[in-house]
């Protein structure tokens, strides 16, 4: 009541009498510690749906506290609408924080998304880079005819407007989708996508999910059946 000054009973008569639209507008900005959507993030969403993982989900599955710095920096969505239009059932939108792979790892420790594995990558220095605070549309599936060749004849198949991301954008993308959908990308017992990264003896590293859950390896290997390339688009502005 303080906090509202003279005009408290006027809001509070408004939330008391059935302002439904008032109410929930309160209520969301409570949730998401003080954020509320800009004009290009509402409409972002309108045209990516579930595929959208935005601030307001990192908000409530990476329990982040953005500050205002950042929500101004993530207001506007670097892809134009042409571009989100092609990409909304083939890519995954994410507004990434600065995580790491192994702080994501511990954050949903409690929800058992990780396979029980050993550990062995919390010493590589791509397992603790925790990247930068900007949006990323990644493609939810592997490139197409991507099995089976070197990192660079992977690199030529994607396009002008395509790159390989880093393992912290990749990883925060998928578990993030999987936190707010259940659906696991890079499902596959037979089958890996290459990241940019590489490990400490430079053996480039990959994911998938399996049965056991998020799985992360690495391998030097120039060319395997099983290891295909993962893509995002680039920034257009």
């Amino acid at each position: 009541m303080g906090s509202f000054g003279d005009r408290a009973d006027t809001v509070v008569a408004e939330l008391n009498d059935d302002n439904d639209t008032l109410a929930s507008r309160v209520a969301v900005l409570c949730f998401n510690n003080g954020f509320e959507p800009s004009t290009s993030q509402v409409r972002v969403r309108e045209i990516m749906g579930k595929n959208c993982f935005g601030i307001e989900e990192a908000i409530k599955h990476f329990d982040i506290a953005p500050t205002k710095r950042q929500l101004a920096y993530m207001a506007d969505v670097p892809y134009s609408e042409t571009t989100l239009i092609a990409c909304k059932d083939t890519h995954i939108l994410a507004a990434v924080f600065r995580f790491s792979g192994v702080e994501i790892r511990e954050k949903v420790k409690s929800k058992k998304v990780f396979c029980q594995q050993d550990d062995w990558y919390d010493t590589h220095p791509f397992s603790s880079d925790k990247g930068y605070v900007e949006w990323h549309l990644v493609r939810k599936t592997p490139v197409d005819d991507s099995t089976g060749k070197t990192w660079d004849e992977q690199q030529s198949l994607l396009g002008d407007n395509e790159e390989t991301p880093k393992f912290q954008v990749l990883i925060y993308a998928v578990v993030g989708h999987f936190l707010a959908t259940g659906e696991k990308l890079f499902e596959n017992e037979n089958m890996y996508v290459r990241c940019s990264d590489f490990d400490s003896d430079g053996d480039r590293v990959f994911l998938r999910f399996c049965s056991g859950g998020l799985d992360v390896g690495s391998d030097d290997a120039a060319r395997r059946d099983v290891l295909a390339a993962s893509s995002s688009r680039k920034q257009e502005s």
